[in-house]
């Protein structure tokens, strides 16, 4: 009770100081944002799973090595801040043996990363760690008046870290972009799945494997969080799944939609999340909603009924979000207006562009068809006025 009462009082307080900071802006639906700049669109590389795993990652670890030491930065300095900076001395100790329990490839991806970017395993593992329970999002599936599916969603990450009152900028958030990649898994010289990652994450939070599924990931909030999970991983329980692994492991093997679907919705994880899939058929669209041991709704494209498209932000759909948050009120409205009719990725892209659904914390916008295995992503920056989350 005490950690959240401590928690519900940093944030009361960040958003007075921050609302403070930045002025009003008004919410509306753009249109024709897309193309966007071509400055913005996120380069491409390949990941051959025919390599061993140590040997994957390392000609795009050694590139981006730079920027991701500046990111880790970011992400050391809100370590540090509690226990006045003595956490930071015990990641190396501590983390760096953890990567020796997590399941094949993974720990050898990571230590791969390690060496070619001359990173300590502990904070390689560390910033994996965050990316798993940090990422605060919009997630949209849609089918046109055909019954041809889109998956898309924005990517907001950096909350509580670092504020920066010049600028109106989240510090991580600005060292995030220069790290985003668009990733083409191959076997074979053959493409198995396409995703978006930051450089050094071996996990999945945007994928698509063409003719099968799409998928993407959003945080969940809930008291039962992701610490817990890690920390029992920590102490020697070994029961649950680490959501990007699950995902690797789904994206590589699952043959349809309703066997990615299935796996995800049973798995017990490390921290509860919301997966969002998207099919080949008409009506295959669906977010799961999970708790650390099940799922607790699934809810699914109707389009007989009208439901023609799912928005799915950080919150239960059946709860109402919260004033100080709330994405999905505008984003629905904006899908409603563009109309299932309209519905391609361009508009969707709209939609996604639209503030507060785009907003400070906003790091890439990515676009997927799954009949085509189309898959491309575009760096975003919320122009002022807009709002900070």
């Amino acid at each position: 009770m005490e950690v959240k009462l401590r928690f519900a009082t940093i944030f009361a307080c960040l958003v007075l100081v921050v609302q403070a900071q930045v002025p009003p802006f008004e919410e509306k639906c753009e249109h024709g944002m897309y193309p966007p700049k071509a400055e913005s669109k996120v380069a491409s590389y390949v990941i051959n799973l025919d390599l061993p795993p140590a040997e994957r990652w390392t000609g795009l670890a050694k590139e981006k090595a730079p920027q991701i030491k500046d990111m880790l930065v970011e992400v050391k300095a809100f370590v540090g801040a509690f226990g006045n900076g003595s956490i930071i001395a015990l990641v190396d100790k501590y983390l760096a043996p953890l990567a020796d329990t997590l399941p094949y490839p993974f720990a050898d991806e990571l230590k791969g990363i390690a060496k070619a970017t001359d990173i300590p395993l502990g904070e390689v593992v560390l910033f994996n760690v965050f990316y798993e329970f940090f990422t605060v999002c919009t997630s949209i599936v849609a089918e046109d008046s055909t019954g041809k599916l889109f998956h898309a969603r924005n990517l907001d990450f950096g909350l509580f870290l670092g504020w920066d009152i010049k600028n109106n900028t989240w510090a991580l958030t600005e060292k995030l972009r220069p790290i985003v990649v668009n990733l083409d898994w191959q076997r074979g010289g053959k493409t198995v799945f396409k995703s978006v990652n930051f450089a050094g994450y071996v996990g999945l939070l945007t994928a698509v494997k063409p003719q099968t599924f799409t998928y993407s990931m959003n945080e969940r909030f809930s008291a039962d969080g992701g610490y817990i999970g890690l920390i029992e991983w920590i102490l020697g329980s070994r029961d649950s799944s680490w959501m990007g692994f699950l995902t690797r492991d789904t994206l590589e093997n699952a043959t349809s939609f309703t066997e990615a679907e299935t796996w995800l919705a049973n798995r017990t994880l490390l921290a509860p999340a919301y997966f969002i899939l998207g099919g080949t058929k008409s009506g295959e669209g669906a977010i799961i909603t999970r708790s650390r041991e099940k799922a607790l709704d699934i809810k699914r494209l109707d389009p007989a009924n009208g439901r023609w498209f799912l928005l799915q932000t950080n919150y239960d759909n059946w709860e109402n979000p919260p004033f100080i948050d709330d994405r999905r009120t505008p984003g629905d409205n904006c899908m409603a207006n563009m109309s299932k009719s309209n519905t391609d990725l361009p508009h969707i892209f709209d939609v996604l562009s639209s503030k507060p659904v785009l907003n400070k914390l906003t790091t890439y916008t990515a676009l997927m068809q799954v009949d085509e295995g189309h898959l491309e992503s575009f760096l975003q920056e919320c122009p002022d006025p807009c709002i900070p989350w």
